[in-house]
């Protein structure tokens, strides 16, 4: 019986979208949640701040005993889960953009991605694209504000609304017939987003498929939970304990680090 916990860590709020789908998935596992908002959004960062906050983030779960980290931030994971894995002796499971499941199942050869400015201007990123769409046209558009939005628990507003009309429209001009949402902030936005979006435009984001990763390499390294099922959250800044209640967090605790 393993009673260590999963880590899970994001800059913000965009990882409990991620969360919700490994605890539906795990209800035995145990997990501990960090917020980096003393330094977020990571897609406004540099590459080595960006580094040096996912290694920070990574041993201070591993302090915590972890016996999994989930990078829940798809910028976190295109600049730092290669080096992450080299580094550290426990397995990782990073975010990337579904940009696969949305290219085979394209009929237009043609599929939008809304990301942050780290994730698009990565080689990770860059990689898959080139891996996985050789034949279909990725039109991306870098998220500006939408990160923010969330934060601030906009999610489901006339300004979410606004953005995202802006962030779209480049988008649109093209025959999509998905959007990839290359952001684990943007999946908290789905309401907005279907009320935008033509009805034929499918949106795709990968938290299910994490969380399928993340029991398969439970169960690779024997590392399942029997019995389990709580939850401990942390941020990394002073937060409105109120905001954290409208993601469905009760309680929080701040850290410095």
């Amino acid at each position: 019986m393993h009673k260590y916990p999963i880590g899970v860590f994001d800059s913000g709020f965009g990882g409990l979208s991620v969360l919700d789908a490994l605890q539906k998935k795990l209800p035995k596992e145990d997990f501990i949640y960090i917020a980096d908002q003393a330094f977020a959004p990571y897609g406004k960062r540099s590459a080595e701040q960006i580094m040096e906050r996912s290694h920070t983030m990574s041993r201070w779960l591993l302090a915590k005993g972890c016996k999994l980290i989930v990078v829940a931030c798809n910028t976190a994971t295109t600049n730092a889960i290669q080096e992450l894995r080299a580094t550290y002796t426990i397995p990782f499971v990073g975010i990337e953009p579904a940009i696969k499941p949305a290219a085979l199942g394209s009929t237009t050869a043609a599929i939008g991605v809304l990301a942050t400015e780290g994730t698009l201007s990565s080689a990770l990123f860059h990689s898959t694209t080139q891996d996985h769409a050789k034949n279909v046209r990725v039109i991306t558009q870098v998220g500006h504000g939408l990160v923010e939005l969330v934060e601030k628990g906009l999610a489901d507003s006339q300004q979410a609304d606004t953005l995202l009309k802006e962030a779209l429209a480049p988008i649109l001009v093209h025959p999509i017939d998905h959007l990839v949402l290359g952001c684990t902030h943007y999946p908290f936005l789905t309401t907005a987003l279907k009320r935008i979006l033509p009805s034929s435009v499918q949106i795709v984001d990968c938290s299910a498929a994490i969380a399928r990763q993340t029991e398969r390499l439970l169960e690779k390294h024997e590392l399942k939970n029997k019995v389990g099922g709580n939850a401990h959250f942390f941020t990394t800044a002073p937060t409105e304990s109120s905001l954290w209640k409208t993601f469905g967090v009760d309680l929080i605790s701040q850290v410095e680090i």
